[in-house]
């Protein structure tokens, strides 16, 4: 969108208009009817059309082409511009969406200066748009653990390519947060960033929120790929969609254009797609559940998100982050973690990962005493019914006390090592060094406490 598009019947008109505003610095194309124009709109859609409304030799008279423009492509400013004018044309001009009137013969100066507010009026509604469309949520990064290290260098290798991604993992991991690094390091941080949640969408409204609706009544109204355009979109949970729309999904990713329900006219879309999914997509596929092809066309470039089972390092750094976040942003009283806190996080378990993490931060927050270093017991919450509860927190309130002076500290030395261990993401030697052994005299305790360390291993992240 960088010219100027002149629709006009009389060759001596189009030129005098074209060499006036070539002489201003703008590019122009010309157009003499309207099969010419609207080849000319399909092909790359002008920054400002100057349009007659009497066009002869036509199938579309300048109003027709004027409502089927604004349908497709609502951002174009377009002048009306006509030698028959009357106060009833150029109301139903405006009411159809023009930008403003100009009755022939023209003034030059007048033309100029309406040209000049409508690309400037129409750049600021793009902008406005644009920031409305762009969610200012973070897509900051932070770890330190081998899986994320490993995960972050996947990123790296395509935040400059067009390529599809399908981000794995399970819930509250991160996705989203991965999907916005890629967008915000690559050519198109510009443009929008759009999130589709289809686990969010009723399937009976699934199309009209991606594609867009137009009726009578209500006019054009863009769907969520339409305001994507020129940016990313962001299908999350996309095993959830609907057969039906998989299937026109599909087509968009081949075609790169759609039809808005209820409408007629094709919309192109410029988009890259990201999708996310914490289901086994290839489970489904054999299940006939998803479309190969979509699954083939989505996960072009696969990219698994660790969940904080495999990156227990990263605890204590996420939480700090949090705390900053929070206090920063909300306005809660700032504190700290222990020590001992720190290192009772990195033992829990976080079957709802980063989010989990950031909601328990954000709840001791809230009702913790402010100034107060966080502690162990602000961290512990009663279980949920019927949700299981940690070994090691029934062994010492309960059986612990039970036992003879030796069952016991064995009992309390496997369950302290194991909880070191898997604080420590299964690494022996780090957590050797913390509880003060050599590697190989820890390796002999946890044989004596009957601890199979052969599958320690697979703790590792």
């Amino acid at each position: 969108m960088s010219d100027i598009l002149i629709v006009d019947d009389e060759r001596d008109i189009r030129e005098l208009i074209s060499e006036i505003l070539e002489d201003e610095g703008f590019a122009t194309r010309r157009a003499a009817n309207s099969d010419d124009a609207m080849a000319e709109v399909n092909a790359n859609p002008p920054a400002l059309m100057i349009l007659d409304i009497w066009l002869k030799d036509s199938k579309m008279d300048g109003i027709d082409i004027l409502m089927t423009v604004k349908r497709s492509n609502p951002d174009i400013p377009i002048v009306i511009i006509s030698g028959h004018g009357n106060v009833e044309i150029a109301v139903a001009a405006i009411k159809q969406g023009a930008y403003d009137f100009i009755e022939k013969p023209f003034n030059i100066d007048k033309l100029m200066v309406v040209i000049s507010r409508a690309m400037e009026a129409s750049k600021l509604r793009r902008e406005n748009q644009a920031l409305r469309k762009r969610d200012t949520t973070s897509a900051q990064m932070l770890g330190d653990s081998h899986a994320f290290r490993t995960m972050c260098a996947q990123l790296e290798k395509v935040t400059n390519s067009n390529a599809r991604i399908m981000f794995t993992g399970p819930a509250g991991c991160g996705k989203e947060a991965a999907a916005r690094f890629v967008h915000e390091n690559s050519d198109r941080a510009s443009g929008p960033f759009v999130c589709v949640s289809a686990a969010m969408i009723e399937p009976e409204r699934m199309e009209d929120v991606l594609f867009g609706r137009e009726s009578a009544e209500r006019g054009v109204e863009q769907g969520l790929l339409e305001q994507a355009h020129g940016g990313v979109v962001y299908l999350d949970e996309v095993a959830d969609m609907p057969m039906g729309t998989q299937s026109k999904i599909l087509r968009v990713l081949v075609e790169q254009q759609f039809t808005r329900v209820g409408g007629s006219d094709k919309v192109r879309v410029d988009l890259r797609v990201m999708s996310a999914t914490t289901q086994d997509l290839a489970e489904r596929v054999r299940e006939g559940l998803f479309r190969q092809e979509l699954f083939d066309r989505l996960s072009v470039v696969p990219i698994a998100v660790p969940g904080l089972e495999e990156r227990r390092e990263d605890i204590p750094l996420l939480a700090d982050h949090f705390l900053d976040d929070l206090h920063r942003t909300q306005g809660l009283a700032k504190r700290t973690l222990s020590e001992a806190a720190r290192a009772h996080l990195q033992t829990m378990r976080w079957p709802g990962n980063i989010r989990q993490l950031r909601n328990m931060i954000e709840r001791v927050m809230i009702l913790g005493e402010a100034g107060r270093p966080i502690e162990i017991r602000d961290l512990q919450t009663d279980p949920a019914p019927g949700a299981e509860v940690e070994e090691a927190q029934v062994v010492l309130s309960g059986t612990l006390t039970t036992l003879p002076l030796r069952e016991a500290r064995e009992l309390f030395e496997r369950e302290y090592l194991l909880s070191q261990i898997k604080r420590f993401g299964g690494n022996i030697s780090r957590t050797a060094t913390f509880v003060g052994m050599e590697r190989s005299a820890l390796h002999r305790k946890l044989k004596s406490l009957g601890v199979n360390t052969a599958k320690l291993s697979e703790m590792k992240g």
